[in-house]
């Protein structure tokens, strides 16, 4: 127990002492520390009033370099400044010495312009005085021609125009023989000078535009796959032919002939619509009020594509600019493709007739696009004639007019009827218009309608009085009248060819142009006895 204790105590006194040597050890430690640190410290503040004045002496150093290099700048910043001063004060003093020189050039100017003026005033005061003074010298000689006429009809006693027309009757007596001869060889030599010129421009354009256009016929029949489709079209108690007229406006002819149907209509269009629709019925099979409405309806549809096309054709192949003419204007021109004259297709004919309208205004100097233009359009009404009433001519000026086409180019289309054309585009389109419609081959007309055109014209020839005999030759386009010579004079010969060609122009229908020759012959028999 006692030993216990002992190693108890010993353990306590040795824990006690480690302890107390613990705390003396760290003691002289902490000691040290702070040794080291206050040292640091008094370092560090002996560092810092040295690195103080070295930079307070790199400071001075550097404002006292600073100070002189400022002053070095200022000095010759002052020396560069007072050199710019100089250059610019002699630059100013020679600029001013050149606008001296110049104010006093404009001066010298000044002086002579005003001297100049004056000089061209008192030249315009003196002119003004004479011109006064010629204007009262030729009033005196016009009251002196004035008297000595009147004094010359007292003495006369002829007024002027008694005695012109006694002078001129005078002369006609006199050298009737002479003025014939001279009119005659003016005539002839005019006429071939313009005939030689025309037939040249004529034949260059129908040379550069060779047509291969023939005579075109109105499709007014539709052929049939067998004669039972007739029934079938017909349909119970009429009904479907009932309903095909009523829906496109043409009278549908079914008759003995096989294998087709003649449909009657005086719109080409409406027969069109008519053809096509009996082309789908009979296609589709079915053919009742419904469906002959529904294909009525696309026929329709199908019909205003294509003439749009064929107008935007017909434009594109003249080079005029689609979007320059407005759409329906253009559909309407696409209905010229089932409309004919004579035969002729009349689309086929503008289009004709602007292309030889263009070259002819080429030969003759003239911009071909209006004229090509105009010519495409100058028939324009006879596609909306069976609608509206009036000549074509004149519809066709208020077709244009709507579309918002110049007055030159509407005129145009009454231009190629008129006898003599106001403007020269006016008569090239209507000379273009009668090479298209006279050619051989491009327009067609039955017998009856030929013969009964010849007898007009001879008809009209008669009617004048003095004519002997009048004959219609080469198809209608020459009439040759004869004359009695005891009745009709050589003056009068010429006064007859042009009031019978006007009778034919107001009067009478024809294709082209009539030439209307006038024959007078006199005969002189003698018998030597």
């Amino acid at each position: 127990m006692q030993q216990i204790l002992l190693v108890v105590a010993a353990l306590a006194v040795g824990l006690v002492g480690g302890w107390l040597i613990r705390l003396l050890v760290a003691k002289n430690r902490s000691q040290s520390a702070e040794g080291r640190a206050d040292k640091i410290i008094a370092d560090a503040k002996v560092a810092e009033q040295t690195a103080l004045l070295q930079a307070k002496q790199i400071v001075d150093q550097a404002k006292s370099e600073a100070d002189f290099k400022g002053q070095k700048l200022l000095v010759e910043a002052r020396e560069q400044s007072l050199a710019i001063l100089s250059a610019a004060e002699g630059e100013k003093k020679a600029k001013e010495q050149d606008l001296k020189l110049a104010l006093d050039r404009v001066s010298d100017r000044e002086q002579r312009f005003d001297q100049t003026l004056l000089d061209f005033e008192g030249k315009k005061t003196e002119i003004e005085k004479k011109r006064e003074e010629l204007l009262l010298d030729k009033e005196k000689i016009g009251g002196l021609i004035k008297d000595a006429e009147e004094k010359l009809q007292q003495v006369a006693g002829l007024s002027k125009a008694e005695a012109l027309e006694i002078m001129m009757k005078k002369i006609q007596d006199e050298k009737q023989d002479d003025l014939l001869s001279r009119i005659r060889k003016m005539d002839k030599e005019s006429e071939e000078t313009i005939e030689a010129r025309a037939r040249k421009i004529i034949t260059l354009a129908i040379q550069r535009f060779a047509s291969s256009q023939v005579v075109d016929a109105t499709v007014s029949y539709v052929d049939l796959p067998s004669d039972d489709m007739k029934g079938r079209i017909i349909g119970r108690e009429g009904r479907n032919i009932k309903a095909i007229e009523h829906q496109t406006g043409c009278e549908l002819i079914i008759d003995d002939t096989p294998g087709s149907i003649t449909i009657s209509g005086f719109s080409p269009v409406r027969r069109q619509v008519a053809r096509r629709a009996l082309e789908i019925l009979m296609k589709d099979g079915r053919i009742q009020p419904a469906k002959i409405e529904e294909a009525v309806k696309e026929a329709k549809n199908d019909l205003a594509k294509e003439m749009k096309k064929a107008g935007e054709d017909a434009l594109y192949e003249l080079g005029i600019p689609v979007t320059s003419i407005d759409p329906k204007l253009i559909s309407i021109l696409g209905r010229l493709k089932y409309r004919t004259s004579y035969g002729q297709n009349v689309l086929q004919h503008s289009i004709e007739v602007a292309r030889i309208a263009g070259l002819i205004g080429e030969e003759l100097g003239f911009d071909p696009f209006p004229l090509r233009k105009g010519g495409l359009f100058h028939d324009i009404g006879k596609a909306v004639d069976h609608d509206m009433q009036g000549a074509h001519p004149q519809i066709g000026y208020n077709v244009m007019k709507k579309f918002g086409f110049p007055e030159e180019l509407c005129y145009q289309s009454i231009a190629h009827h008129e006898d003599m054309p106001r403007t020269i585009e006016g008569v090239i389109v209507k000379a273009a218009d009668a090479i298209s419609g006279a050619r051989p081959g491009a327009r067609r007309s039955s017998v009856e309608d030929y013969l009964q055109r010849l007898q007009n014209l001879e008809t009209a020839a008669m009617s004048f009085a003095g004519v002997e005999k009048a004959y219609a030759i080469q198809a209608g386009r020459e009439v040759r009248v004869f004359v009695t010579p005891t009745a009709v004079n050589d003056i009068q010969a010429f006064e007859l060819a042009r009031d019978v060609a006007k009778k034919i122009e107001s009067e009478l229908t024809y294709p082209g142009e009539v030439r209307v020759t006038v024959i007078r012959e006199t005969r002189v028999t003698e018998v030597a006895r």
